[in-house]
């Protein structure tokens, strides 16, 4: 077999692997000095500034990453036994799916919610959903994280309304709520109201719970979705961090230091298929914001600079074909998510390409996590590829392509106009549109669909089905807690979030929390905060 070839074997950034990396390559990024100043000051110690080998001395070894898998379909009660199932096999935190007329501000009887009640996730539209999709789940001892965006605001509302219900001090509270509404602009589309009045949602939010809910992270900026849309590695961190810099530029408006809220921002990344890159990918984000939060921003406290972060197995990557094979790709993501040091992880079930994941694919999916947890060995030593001169050398290069995309995006005069003028998305489809050509070209192979790839008997597979009976009683649901319900009090609370809304300098979460506590559904404050703000039509 020969040693040398023309073909340029590439990451999904473009960046060119080199055959070779360290002292004694050739010249060019494949060869450093390890032993320069400028190596020692980028690699540093893990628990120290600038986090590349991690923000715990310890790592893994003082403490295991949470493993916190993501569920959510038809009835709160569907989905609360399957939450119960994960907790009773090993599952450390729950992670929570809505359906869309969830994410939509729609309640069940809404014309625009039929057929969708339950469908990708579990549909919560009163308080009374909330109380029971929690029931038997205690809110205090068990970290819950909140998938949902546009209507971040309710969901939160909800969650901590059913603690105080229960005797539960919010500030007991751990958990995430995703509420980064920016990305839904560029990557997903579930946005309600203009982008303006949606970040005004979201700073209330960060700002309440800054003050008043201590543990909860109140957003988890997310390059998953920007990299499930079609992104490149570079381009997932550079526009994550941009959407970060919006955010955090809006809280210092509002008179709050950085390190009032920086410790409380968490980050939410894909990993995709390629190992050393996605490695390098992690290492190279932590390095990025300690920096960019120290030297740009003044944040003194270590914990704002130190980046924290879950993350999800990519569901891009897995196929209906074959989807047997889709067990390899994602026990081969964790583990680069493992080794580039998460603070929480969430692996797909090899069913996800053809279906919600069944019970029997979710719990091999965590069983995933535990054989990697307890089985080898790569949670015994820190940063365990650190210093490996390929890993050094893209985690380099990385970093130099994310600061390069990022210069180009404030040349546009920041995030908020990039975004408005369509930059980031041709971006994003620009790189989607080359890896499936690539794909299509077979010059990237995906085995079971362009190599190896062959007619599979049929087999019958066991696939999660949502009745179609669940949205008829969802309606009826809705229908009785309308009933039952003090109609003056939920009245008086959505005209007093309506006042509130109304005026730009008040805080609209506490109003929400009296509106959902007083009886008012997801789609009537919705309803209410769409009569003030308007709608966001796209284009």
């Amino acid at each position: 077999m020969s040693e040398t070839t023309d073909k340029p074997f590439m990451t999904t950034s473009g960046i060119e692997v080199q055959r070779v990396y360290g002292p004694l390559a050739p010249e060019g990024p494949a060869r450093f000095d390890t032993a320069s100043p400028a190596y020692e000051a980028n690699l540093g110690r893990a628990g120290e500034a600038p986090y590349t080998r991690g923000i715990q001395k310890t790592m893994y070894r003082g403490r295991l990453w949470t493993m916190r898998q993501y569920a959510g379909f038809g009835t709160a009660a569907e989905t609360n036994e399957r939450f119960r199932f994960l907790l009773s096999q090993g599952q450390t935190g729950l992670s929570t799916a809505f359906d869309l007329p969830t994410q939509m501000g729609l309640d069940a009887d809404h014309p625009r919610s039929q057929g969708e009640v339950g469908r990708v996730g579990v549909h919560i539209g009163t308080i009374n959903d909330m109380e029971e999709l929690f029931a038997g789940i205690p809110q205090a001892e068990v970290s819950t994280s909140l998938t949902i965006n546009s209507t971040a605001p309710v969901l939160l509302a909800f969650y901590a309304a059913v603690a105080k219900k229960r005797g539960v001090d919010v500030k007991a509270l751990r958990g995430t709520l995703q509420n980064d509404i920016l990305k839904e602009y560029i990557a997903r589309g579930t946005w309600i109201y203009p982008p303006a009045s949606s970040l005004r949602l979201c700073a209330d939010v960060i700002e309440y719970t800054t003050k008043n809910m201590p543990q909860w992270h109140p957003i988890s900026i997310s390059g998953y979705h920007i990299r499930e849309a079609g992104s490149n590695a570079v381009q997932e961190l550079a526009f994550t961090f941009a959407n970060a810099e919006v955010y955090v530029g809006s809280l210092l408006e509002r008179g709050l230091s950085v390190d009032d809220f920086g410790p409380r921002l968490a980050f939410f990344f894909g990993c995709h298929n390629h190992f050393l890159e996605e490695v390098a990918k992690f290492r190279a984000a932590r390095r990025i914001w300690s920096r960019l939060m120290k030297e740009e921003y003044g944040a003194k406290d270590p914990k704002t600079q130190a980046l924290k972060f879950h993350v999800q197995t990519c569901g891009s990557t897995l196929t209906g074909q074959q989807p047997v094979n889709n067990v390899v790709r994602v026990a081969l993501q964790a583990m680069a998510a493992v080794l580039g040091g998460a603070q929480s992880l969430h692996t797909n079930a090899y069913d996800e390409a053809l279906a919600l994941p069944s019970e029997e694919a979710a719990q091999l999916a965590l069983r995933t996590q535990q054989i990697l947890a307890y089985e080898t060995g790569v949670v015994d030593c820190v940063d365990p590829l650190g210093g490996a001169y390929a890993v050094e050398a893209l985690t380099d290069q990385l970093e130099a392509r994310v600061l390069e995309l990022r210069a180009k995006v404030n040349e546009k005069g920041g995030m908020l106009k990039a975004i408005d003028q369509g930059f980031v998305q041709n971006e994003i489809q620009e790189a989607s549109y080359r890896y499936q050509q690539d794909i299509e070209a077979a010059r990237r192979k995906i085995v079971g669909v362009n190599a190896y790839a062959h007619e599979e008997k049929a087999k019958a597979r066991e696939l999660l089905k949502v009745s179609p009976e669940l949205e008829k009683k969802q309606v009826e649901k809705l229908s009785k807690f309308k009933k039952d319900r003090d109609e003056g009090q939920s009245k008086r609370a959505l005209e007093s979030l309506a006042a509130a809304a109304k005026q730009p300098r008040e805080n609209t979460f506490p109003h929400i929390l009296t509106a959902v506590e007083a009886g008012a559904t997801l789609g009537e404050v919705c309803g209410v905060l769409r009569g003030v703000f308007g709608e966001h039509h796209g284009g």
